[in-house]
């Protein structure tokens, strides 16, 4: 289960999404200059079966502007680079404990999105983000699809002004795993009434600590 360490990263995970976020499409300009104040918001983990890839989701709010925004960023922790995700890489920060650590947008890695498809289909547990070993039953996976389990490929990743869309090989054939880039509440039913394949949703924090919920994901054929 997913192991949080206690420790230093150099640079810090907010201050390489600072240098990054404005670059992205769905990244929205305060305007007059002003650079964008990432703070933590929420998210969660989940656990590489294979132990070798760092899985997070990061709910991350933009003081920056008039209006905070809420950004959803997937991020992948590896100990060597990612083959072919050169555009992906956000960043190298130095783990107190794992030493040198390349940090990807997560939209981007087979690994991440494997395990986001399976949290979708109830096949992963979501892990807390800031504590060892514990589940995290507020994120929760609905799928309304069929077919088995089974491997999941990535054909195309396309970025729009408030999605990245992840388009998939799946056991039940091509699926589109649309990764949310800005987090909205989300009435009770919303995603149903689009009529996805299935989605996540996951709670995070508005400026004032209200809790709130919505989807990090959705899935459609």
């Amino acid at each position: 289960m997913a192991v949080v360490h206690r420790t230093t990263m150099t640079p810090g995970k907010l201050e390489l999404l600072a240098s990054w976020l404005p670059a992205q499409p769905w990244y929205q300009d305060p305007g007059s200059g002003r650079a964008p104040q990432p703070d933590r918001a929420g998210g969660f983990r989940l656990d590489d079966p294979q132990g070798e890839v760092g899985i997070e989701f990061m709910a991350i709010r933009d003081d920056a502007g008039d209006r905070p925004v809420t950004y959803h960023v997937p991020l992948t922790y590896r100990g060597a680079p990612l083959d072919g995700a050169e555009h992906a890489l956000i960043g190298t920060s130095e783990h107190g404990v794992l030493g040198r650590r390349w940090i990807y947008d997560g939209a981007h890695d087979p690994v991440l999105v494997e395990r986001l498809y399976a949290l979708v289909r109830g096949d992963a547990e979501p892990q807390a983000q800031r504590e060892s070993n514990t589940p995290d039953p507020s994120v929760t996976g609905w799928y309304a699809g069929t077919g088995e389990p089974g491997p999941v490929t990535i054909l195309g990743v396309s970025a729009g002004p408030e999605t990245t869309d992840v388009l998939v090989q799946t056991p039940a054939g091509k699926q589109n795993l649309c990764v949310r880039r800005i987090l909205r509440p989300a009435p009770a039913g919303e995603d149903t009434a689009e009529q996805p394949l299935g989605h996540v949703t996951a709670e995070w924090t508005l400026p004032d600590a209200t809790s709130v919920r919505g989807p990090y994901a959705v899935v459609r054929a």
